[in-house]
């Protein structure tokens, strides 16, 4: 018998099986997520049956719900970030690009607005305390709490890649996100119900609508319970006004732990552990024209002022409504197609980018793109809805003209925007050139220590040694390429990213605000009726609010890579 002949070097080893980790990988990431799911969907059932008279659930109910939910993502919080972050590598890997500075900057901004509008709330409950239940005190009380420990564990741990305790990280992740898509829900129902109170109501009767249930809230509260007094008044409207802050505070939060969540138990390459492009600060603001920024501000500030003089005139009489109405379509008219035209020439200049597309696994910009198309929709429903009721409605006059306009421009713009920012995110950092069309230019703007470094740069002539430079710099010496000064592409695109981002925040201020123009036009409400397109308002407007702020901080990241 011959012996079985011993294993010759043509054989590869064996692979790795790595089929039950990944099996138990997407095993934790679902059962985190059905708990999410399960809770939301408590949390849902509960805010809008809440929002109704003819439903026997109060908003008691939906505060109590809440604040529980509050409570017990702050425990995970606090044993996340006191006991799991502490452990022996606990954190190996940090994503260079989850959590970029501008978005938890905003994710403060709109935490100190919250804050301000829990104080408000706090104040407006208090006002008649005798009549309430606790819980309409303790909720703001207990919210404030928790936007705080989660702006401050969201600051300091958006970037890591856990890896220990991944099953309860995971679902501590996910019951943290529902929690705030559940604040975000309850936010956007009280504010659509204020809305629509408004809107059918006088002044006179405005001053009471908090989920039009506050009158029923505990079964037995009578006429005693009514904000009467002045400061009452001010407490009442001053969080009605905050509630945009809240919302996109929440939604800032969620997108935040969504990425925290996918990069709970992932490996990095070593390349990129730390390691992000990030330009340099003193020369973020320095290469670009000034047509883009001044024409934004410029639009800025119109159409600020066009959105007071809208508030101020369509409550008043009819005349005056139409006046206002002709006004604040021409403005969104003028200024979408200006957005519209520059998001296509921003997408025909990268046409001549010779930078290479970037397709590594990037969970941040993965989310990003799926929440502009998905935000996007809502604004797409509305603007069909207007167009089909102009279109087959009657009369034809100038205020249906404008309306139509104003509904094609709205879906061009988020066409086109869409398109151009999306490829911009896929676009590598400035001077990630691709490998088939190598830069023709020369090397600008070149300082360096160590001439050595020099050598690794492609396609740089020979420079001269510096006076003074010593033959042998130190080996920490590196070389630091800037573009040269007067790159027209780079300059255009930085251009066109601030003024987008000066538009779409005014285009956010306007309906998050209170701009109703599809209630105060009568075209859609005589078509559909009241109450179907009031549902497709509510709807879909808090999804098209949501678009602007996420383009708003999607552009931001445009500019900085362009």
């Amino acid at each position: 018998m011959s012996e079985e002949p011993a294993t010759g070097p043509e054989e590869s080893p064996p692979a790795p099986r790595a089929g039950p980790r990944e099996v138990w990988k997407k095993g934790g990431r679902l059962l985190s997520v059905l708990l999410a799911v399960n809770v939301l969907l408590l949390a849902c059932t509960l805010i809008s049956g809440g929002a109704f008279n003819k439903v026997a659930v109060y908003d008691t109910d939906v505060f109590a719900l809440l604040t529980t939910m509050m409570l017990l993502a702050m425990l995970w919080i606090l044993f996340y970030v006191f006991r799991t972050v502490r452990c022996p590598d606990a954190v190996p890997y940090r994503d260079a690009h989850a959590g970029p500075i501008w978005l938890r900057g905003g994710l403060v901004l709109f935490g100190i607005c919250t804050l301000i509008m829990d104080v408000f709330k706090t104040g407006y409950y208090s006002s008649f305390f005798e009549c309430q239940s606790a819980i309409k005190i303790l909720h703001p009380l207990i919210q404030a709490v928790f936007v705080i420990i989660q702006t401050y564990f969201l600051w300091v741990s958006a970037k890591d890649c856990i890896h220990i305790h991944l099953d309860l990280t995971r679902c501590g992740l996910m019951f943290t996100l529902a929690t705030n898509l559940a604040i975000w829900m309850a936010a956007v129902v009280d504010e659509s119900v204020h809305q629509a109170h408004s809107s059918t109501s006088s002044a006179s009767n405005t001053s009471h609508t908090h989920l039009a249930s506050d009158q029923r809230a505990d079964g037995h509260v009578g006429g005693d319970c009514s904000c009467d007094t002045a400061v009452c008044q001010i407490f009442q409207q001053g969080y009605f006004y905050l509630y945009p802050f809240n919302i996109e505070y929440s939604l800032f939060a969620s997108t935040m732990l969504y990425v925290m969540w996918k990069n709970v138990g992932r490996l990095l390459a070593s390349s990129t552990h730390g390691h992000s492009h990030t330009p340099s600060r003193l020369g973020l603001f320095r290469e670009t024209f000034i047509a883009g920024p001044v024409l934004g501000l410029m639009l800025f500030i119109v159409g600020l002022a066009v959105f007071i003089i809208y508030e101020v005139q369509v409550s008043g009489e009819e005349g005056r409504t139409q006046q206002a109405l002709v006004m604040y379509y021409s403005f969104n008219i003028v200024c979408l197609g200006l957005m519209t035209l520059v998001s296509l020439s921003g997408s025909i200049i990268y046409r001549f980018d010779r930078r290479a597309m970037d397709h590594h696994k990037n969970p941040t910009r993965t989310l990003d793109v799926a929440l502009l198309m998905g935000a996007a929709l809502g604004q797409y429903a509305i603007s069909y809805y207007s167009i089909v009721a102009v279109v087959a409605g009657s009369p034809r006059d100038l205020l249906g003209a404008l309306n139509l306009a104003y509904a094609l421009l709205m879906i061009a713009q988020h066409i086109f925007q869409n398109v151009f920012i999306i490829e911009s995110l896929h676009r590598g950092p400035p001077g990630a050139d691709s490998h088939d069309t190598p830069p023709k230019e020369p090397c600008h703007g070149l300082t360096f220590a160590n001439l050595d470094a020099l050598h690794t740069l492609p396609s740089c002539p020979p420079t001269p040694r510096l006076a003074g430079s010593s033959p042998a710099g130190p080996p920490e010496a590196v070389a630091i390429i800037s573009a040269p000064k007067g790159h027209w592409r780079s300059r255009c695109l930085k251009d066109i990213s601030l003024f987008l981002l000066l538009c779409n925040i005014i285009l956010w201020i306007m309906p998050a605000f209170g701009a109703r123009p599809h209630f105060s036009n009568t075209v859609e409400v005589d078509f559909y009726g009241y109450s179907l397109w009031a549902a497709v308002v509510n709807i879909c407007l808090p999804f098209g609010i949501f678009y602007r702020m996420h383009a708003v901080s999607s552009l931001l990241e445009v500019y900085v890579l362009s």
